[in-house]
């Protein structure tokens, strides 16, 4: 398990979020080229971030005044790379090292590949950025 650095904004964004939504976040990851956050939060605490009807993170998106995304985290790395293509469907996903590099290979439904990377491959860019802050993961392969 690799560790996550947090920057003071990175912490900030953090308490606003668990003081809105009394869920419990792990990491903040701003992504500003797509002026989103992606939060990480602790497993089991998906339905509390997201609030009734949504409420919750539409609290949060309206405070902050980006987009927001929520990940539900794993200590299994095969769930923790799932959870983060979320909505995608994931036929298989398995995790193989080679030459000392963690790599995971993820099987998606050939229609929802394009989902699965995303405009400008921002999807994509966020599941290998976070697999690699949470475990270890340096690629993502989309087969």
């Amino acid at each position: 398990m690799s560790e996550v650095r947090l920057s003071t904004e990175g912490l900030r964004y953090i308490a606003l979020f668990e003081s809105l939504t009394g869920a419990r976040a792990k990491d903040c990851y701003e992504d500003s080229e797509n002026n989103r956050l992606i939060f990480v939060v602790k497993s089991g605490d998906m339905g509390l971030a997201i609030g009734k009807g949504g409420e919750h993170i539409n609290r949060v998106k309206k405070a902050i005044g980006k987009h927001i995304e929520i990940i539900e985290h794993s200590d299994d790395p095969v769930e923790f790379v799932k959870n983060a293509f979320h909505p995608v469907s994931i036929r298989n996903a398995n995790i193989v090292t080679k030459e000392n590099k963690r790599i995971a290979y993820v099987e998606v439904l050939t229609k929802e590949k394009g989902l699965a990377i995303g405009r400008d491959g921002k999807n994509i860019e966020k599941v290998k950025k976070l697999s690699l802050r949470h475990h270890n993961i340096e690629d993502v392969i989309i087969q």
